[in-house]
């Protein structure tokens, strides 16, 4: 059964760090371009961060860059997000999938930046 668990997120103050993971079943993630997204209060979901399959190049939204950095261990089958030097607009439920042939999404996991 194809299936994405996120895990990781929580309270953290501003200029505060947390790190996402997305547990991948059903399917070898390390075949597919995976990808973060957020979905902020009242708003859509929006793509954060990807990495490539071949390759790993990564590509990152423009309010991330140089803060939040995506990686992968093909061993775990899991993909992760280092956030670094939060920010309160960075508070959202955050998603991973497939950037393309995306499968169910998961519940996501809650980050909420606050002082």
């Amino acid at each position: 059964q194809v299936q994405l668990v996120e895990s990781g997120g929580g309270l953290v103050q501003p200029g505060g760090s947390l790190r996402l993971s997305c547990a991948a079943s059903g399917f070898t993630s390390s075949s597919y371009t995976m990808a973060w997204y957020r979905r902020a209060p009242g708003k859509g979901r929006d793509l954060v961060a990807s990495i490539t399959s071949p390759g790993d190049s990564t590509t990152y939204a423009d309010s991330v860059k140089g803060r939040f950095t995506i990686s992968r261990d093909n061993g775990r089958n899991t993909v992760y997000l280092q956030m670094n030097s939060l920010k309160p607009e960075d508070t959202a439920v955050y998603f991973c999938n497939r950037r393309f042939s995306a499968v169910n999404w998961g519940q996501g996991t809650q980050v909420t930046v606050s002082s």
